[in-house]
């Protein structure tokens, strides 16, 4: 199978030509290209995919049913990369920019984006550094605006780089499943993983996917709602599952799938453990709580705003439950959390609920995807084995 970056745009461009005409010499004069170089750039493509893309029959030609797939994916990484590049200035010159961009324009801003300096992003695309400068500057003409500003001993991309780049990156995601798209059987998913899925539903779920998919290659990201968000924004994880916002950004889709409850954790011989707590005994006590602009410390917060009462002193925040764990067990410290993020501790008794005058709050746990997502065999069976593996963590969750 072909590698992504020796794909030739052009050549993906004929596909949906040759699609829609059902006749290769129909797409050659379209393209204005002679019949033997277009049945030579179909070979080409066939070859770097690995499988036949069209039949030929005395009527003409037809997508195959694998040749359909990939021809809907390099359609829309076509289209990525048609809207990166539409997002500069638009004149007369540049319309149309899109025919006239090449893969190495693609791997050259990428490289450069990732590696901060020429020097390195020559080494990551794998060209020479005088390459990647004319690289750059033709894909700054079609662009119509600087890509690259000096900061400090490096370079970095502009506003309107980063733009593009993360563009650029949605269309090589869909060129990479393209390739993907013959393999029978497993194929990549990239997971972006928030707490309360690592302890419970995403172990399951990824068991269960993987005893019915074992070549598949599972890629897990930890990481808060935010920076979760902006690698989905990019192409570089598929799925986010955690916990769902009430007002999540338009171009996201939700999926609910179960029901979580948080609750207030402490040790079990803390001074509040054998008594109903109120916001003042609460009070009184230092708190650990999650990272700054995360759904948990927004509930945390609004605990205590709701009432109208003054928000307890919290000297640590972070966002990892092992700390949590560590602090919980060896001071007086409470924390806001769902118990199944601490399953072991409160099956042993070293972690207990607090019980207070605030009522547990509930949030929703599920599925975060781009709305244009459009998942692969391997994704969808991963949906399905996350969704058949919600029962076990929703009655665990009811026993808060």
């Amino acid at each position: 199978m072909g590698q992504l970056f020796d794909l030739n745009l052009r050549h993906l461009g004929l596909l949906e030509t040759m699609h829609a005409s059902g006749s290769l010499s129909t797409a050659a004069r379209e393209a204005a290209i002679s019949q033997p170089a277009l049945t030579q750039a179909l070979a080409k493509l066939e070859t770097a995919f690995g499988t036949q893309l069209f039949e030929r029959t005395p009527l003409g030609i037809v997508a195959t049913p694998v040749g359909r797939r990939i021809l809907r994916r390099v359609g829309r990484g076509l289209d990525q990369f048609g809207k990166a590049l539409r997002t500069g200035r638009i004149d007369a010159q540049r319309k149309g920019a899109e025919r006239y961009l090449t893969m190495a324009h693609v791997r050259g801003l990428l490289g450069l984006s990732e590696g901060g300096s020429f020097v390195r992003g020559a080494e990551i695309a794998g060209v020479s550094v005088p390459a990647l400068h004319r690289s750059v500057r033709d894909l700054e003409q079609l662009y119509g605006a600087p890509l690259v500003e000096r900061r400090g001993r490096g370079v970095g991309l502009t506003r309107s780089g980063a733009r593009l780049a993360q563009g650029f990156t949605l269309g090589v995601s869909e060129l990479r499943t393209a390739l993907d798209e013959p393999v029978q059987s497993g194929g990549r998913l990239a997971i972006g993983a928030m707490a309360l899925s690592r302890s419970l539903l995403l172990p399951a779920t990824l068991a269960d996917l993987l005893r019915h998919a074992p070549e598949a290659h599972v890629d897990v990201v930890e990481g808060a709602y935010l920076e979760l968000v902006e690698l989905l924004r990019s192409g570089k994880i598929d799925v986010i599952v955690g916990a769902l916002r009430e007002h999540p950004p338009r171009d996201l889709h939700q999926e609910a799938l179960f029901v979580d409850w948080l609750t207030i954790i402490g040790r079990a011989d803390h001074p509040l453990a054998a008594r109903v707590a109120g916001f003042e005994d609460l009070a009184a006590f230092p708190w650990i709580i999650a990272r700054r602009a995360s759904g948990l410390l927004e509930r945390w917060q609004q605990l205590f705003d709701r009432a109208g009462k003054p928000r307890p002193r919290a000297p640590i925040q972070c966002g990892s439950v092992a700390l949590i764990r560590g602090v919980l067990g060896r001071s007086d410290f409470l924390t806001l959390l769902s118990v199944d993020q601490v399953p072991s501790e409160i099956e042993t008794g070293a972690l207990v609920r607090i019980r207070s005058e605030i009522p547990d709050t509930e949030r929703t746990i599920g599925v975060i995807t781009r709305r244009d997502w459009y998942p692969t065999s391997l994704q969808e069976a991963f949906m399905a084995a996350l969704k058949r593996n919600v029962p076990a963590a929703d009655a665990a969750g009811e026993d808060v």
